[in-house]
């Protein structure tokens, strides 16, 4: 029988009562963890302890090295060129892994983006893009490293299990227990996956908003600092930009409508806040990969990066040409009022989209890819009484009433444009 060094009860009283845990017991507690011998009980009130009483840097760079070295630790080294990641903490509209992996791959820089599915009000990459006829999302490993050596250059697919099995075991107790905002959590939960993936660099889109998972830009900022430390300590090139999810970002909200507009933006037209963050972040992603130089504004419009997007899709078996599902029912909404659009918060619009069946309530639950919300306007825009301001989609327009309940008070026509804010509100390096 094998005889523990540390008990689980030393290491949560420490943190309890505001100390620093030290290095051996902290690795020796996730790997415990996640062999079974810390119960879901003990490693709960651990989190709690830490989402009360947070942690050090170097303890949150130990943890995340521990939450790593329970699974595999992948390697490109032998792809002969840069690979650069991007990682987005997610909110309303966001589409913009799509039309980015396939802009910067454009530039010879291998992308590898291990994407998730959706839960709640925020929209799953991966999900997005099984809207098209086809694609795959499951790849091995060996499937990963020939397309990103090939001329594709940029995969976006399911991570694999190997990865950071202990984020997997804890991110699901996290959940259940009422720590999922705990800020060393967060970052060594997302870090822990990104670093074990083996990526040269990688590039945040931290989130604030309404819609963000962080609301307040202060919270935000915290945790984008404490990401990017951790990947610096871990030689992952890493920077961050922390950026508006107050409002929907473009213009469609669900999965087959995202995939659309990110076609636009790869076409060079689309909604100008898509635009402007997808080329900010493809920027910060090659002058880490040292082409701090390029010319992202020409890849986009001279269709170097279409090119891209459809060599990628086709690789995963999918069919970039083959048309996209529509819903069987639409609900239009109308301005009942001349005037402009304050404001339109992003959340209610989320959960609406996902009431319509563009998102799931359990990680279980199937996607309706065609259901969504498409805006005509944003906030700013001057409106007539009459004119169409949102359009619903589902399969079933008996979901309607429940997602038009959610977006009650979500949105206002009034007298005064709201004041204009960039997207991008700040950038955090190590």
């Amino acid at each position: 029988m094998r005889v523990e060094p540390f008990d689980a009860v030393d290491v949560i009283r420490a943190k309890r009562d505001g100390g620093a845990v030290a290095e051996a017991p902290l690795r020796w507690m996730i790997d415990a963890y996640t062999r079974g011998y810390v119960s879901d009980a003990q490693m709960a009130s651990f989190a709690m302890a830490v989402l009360q009483r947070g942690m050090e840097r170097d303890e949150i760079r130990v943890m995340t090295d521990a939450m790593i070295a329970t699974g595999e630790r992948m390697s490109f080294a032998a792809l002969g060129k840069r690979t650069v990641d991007k990682h987005s903490t997610g909110g309303v509209g966001d589409k913009i892994t799509l039309p980015l992996a396939p802009l910067v791959a454009s530039f010879g820089v291998a992308v590898p983006q291990l994407s998730g599915r959706g839960l709640g009000h925020t929209g799953g990459t991966l999900d997005k893009l099984e809207s098209i006829p086809g694609w795959r999302a499951a790849l091995s490993n060996e499937e990963m490293f020939a397309q990103m050596k090939g001329d594709v250059g940029a995969v976006i697919c399911a991570a694999g299990s190997g990865l950071a099995p202990a984020d997997k075991k804890l991110y699901a107790l996290r959940d259940v227990t009422g720590t999922v905002e705990a800020i060393p959590l967060i970052a060594s939960s997302i870090m822990s996956k990104k670093i074990a993936e083996g990526t040269d660099a990688l590039v945040l889109d931290v989130k604030f908003g309404n819609g963000a998972f962080m609301q307040d830009i202060d919270r935000a900022r915290e945790l984008a600092r404490t990401m990017v430390a951790l990947g610096t300590d871990s030689g992952v090139a890493t920077t961050a930009l922390l950026t508006d999810m107050d409002t929907p970002l473009g213009l469609a909200i669900g999965n087959a409508n995202e995939v659309r507009e990110s076609v636009e933006i790869l076409a060079g037209g689309g909604p100008a806040d898509v635009r402007e963050l997808t080329l900010a972040l493809a920027r910060e992603m090659l002058a880490l990969a040292g082409q701090p130089d390029a010319d992202v504004e020409k890849a986009l419009d001279d269709g170097r990066a279409m090119d891209s997007w459809k060599a990628m899709i086709r690789a995963q078996d999918g069919d970039p040409d083959a048309a996209l599902p529509t819903a069987r029912e639409t609900h239009v909404v109308r301005a009942a009022v001349d005037g402009v659009v304050t404001r339109m918060d992003a959340l209610p619009f989320g959960i609406a989209a996902w009431r319509l069946g563009a998102g799931r309530a359990r990680a279980e639950d199937p996607v309706i890819h065609a259901a969504g919300i498409d805006l005509a306007v944003k906030p700013g825009d001057r409106v007539t009484a009459g004119q169409t301001l949102f359009t619903l989609s589902a399969d079933d327009d008996a979901r309607f009433a429940r997602a038009l309940q959610a977006l009650d008070g979500a949105y206002e026509v009034g007298q005064t444009a709201p004041a204009s804010q960039p997207i991008v509100r700040e950038r955090i390096t190590a």
